[in-house]
């Protein structure tokens, strides 16, 4: 526990009283209402975790709304969803974002240069979530749907700093230890062992001088997928739609907020699924490092006077390398006094595969520098007008025809 300040305000859980916080976000819901986004994968149905989190939401009724923007593979699949779903207490909308319905409305946006048919994944449900959530709601709080440890206070820490009046953030980041207290492991490896050095060699090592990284460094946990941020800010900013998701989303509230707007608030210990390493740049956390890494390159592109060369590529992989393997050493160092479990050679092993992506990843970055970063919904609605409402009316429709009720 500590009081320390970063650039950007932090809200540490010393004594939070949640039921307090939910009494006050209850009490401002007329005039600033909140909405919560929970992305899924069809999968996710029939695993636990998901399962909780419903039962945690049921016994929470200050969020106004609840939107699930799910890919499924199939009308029995979404029929099923819907099913699962149908046990929220909330108002909610399942938004099948690879259906037939929601995909002809993107298809035929491609007839005013507006063509989105190429991004999937997580990104691209979370803009259409965002687009929905925007037309009745105040505040949009999103996190992802496969929390171990779950409970209706993840939610509330990252609306409450959005609605209260007396704090009027318009952007909240979640931080959090990734410790498994029942297996005693440390968990969080592509951040610990990927993003910090990766900042650290960038920053202090190879000088780039971007205000941006300094920014960066403020927050606890760059890769936290838990968020929340006003209505207002989710239409101005451009979502990345691939594994650079919460890092280029970092970057887009730092060109639309301020830092005075902007904190992160503790939401104490955290575990969820864990994906493998993989092979190479096309698997498991290694494709997710690739796409962050080269959101990074585009990042230092658009804001610093940095040349991005194989010469500077060579260095950041030597670079990170040796902050990474120091960086074990304290990890070790750490979880040796907690008496947790701790693998040193496997975590050597990730840092050597992460610098073998940096390299590959940042070669097929100046071979072909790409964006991956969908319009922001002020863009897309001042050529659409009625977009969110399409997207809602498609959502019922689906609702209507495959599980025999409307929202």
């Amino acid at each position: 526990m500590d009081f320390h300040q970063e650039d950007i305000t932090t809200i540490h859980d010393f004594c939070i009283d949640v039921n307090k916080l939910e009494d006050k976000i209850k009490q401002l819901e007329q005039k600033r209402p909140a909405c919560l986004i929970i992305p899924i994968l069809y999968e996710e149905v029939e695993k636990h975790p998901l399962h909780q989190i419903v039962e945690a939401l049921n016994k929470c009724d200050c969020i106004k709304q609840i939107i699930i923007p799910m890919a499924a593979d199939n009308p029995e699949q979404y029929r099923k969803a819907a099913q699962f779903f149908s046990q929220l207490k909330t108002d909610h909308m399942l938004i099948w974002c690879n259906g037939k319905r929601i995909q002809k409305i993107i298809d035929d946006m491609k007839e005013i240069d507006l063509d989105l048919t190429g991004f999937r994944g997580k990104g691209m449900d979370a803009w259409l979530g965002l687009g929905v959530a925007s037309l009745n709601s105040y505040a949009i709080a999103l996190h992802d749907a496969d929390i171990v440890n779950y409970t209706s206070a993840i939610p509330l820490k990252l609306l409450y700093p959005i609605v209260s009046r007396d704090l009027n953030f318009f952007f909240n980041k979640g931080y959090y230890a990734r410790v498994n207290l029942d297996k005693k492991t440390m968990h969080g490896r592509v951040y610990r062992l990927f993003i910090q050095p990766l900042m650290d060699t960038l920053h202090r090592e190879l000088r780039c001088d971007s205000d941006i990284l300094d920014y960066f460094r403020s927050f606890r946990y760059t890769l936290s997928g838990e968020f929340a941020m006003t209505s207002d800010l989710a239409l101005n900013i451009r979502i990345p739609s691939d594994w650079g998701l919460e890092v280029g989303l970092l970057a887009e509230v730092y060109r639309n907020a301020t830092f005075k707007r902007v904190c992160q608030t503790d939401l104490g210990f955290y575990d969820h699924k864990h994906k493998k390493l993989g092979q190479d740049r096309t698997e498991g956390l290694c494709k997710m490092t690739g796409d962050i890494f080269s959101t990074f390159l585009r990042i230092i592109t658009e804001s610093s006077t940095t040349p991005i060369s194989p010469s500077f590529l060579h260095s950041v992989q030597v670079k990170y390398k040796r902050r990474g393997q120091d960086l074990i050493r304290k990890y070790y160092t750490d979880a040796l006094f907690n008496g947790l479990n701790f693998n040193r050679h496997e975590e050597e092993t990730y840092v050597d595969m992460f610098s073998k992506v940096i390299m590959k990843s940042g070669e097929e970055y100046l071979d072909k520098p790409h964006d991956m970063l969908l319009p922001d919904w002020t863009r897309v609605l001042s050529a659409i007008p009625d977009l969110r409402e399409q997207i809602c009316y498609a959502a019922r429709e689906d609702a209507r025809e495959f599980n025999g009720n409307v929202f």
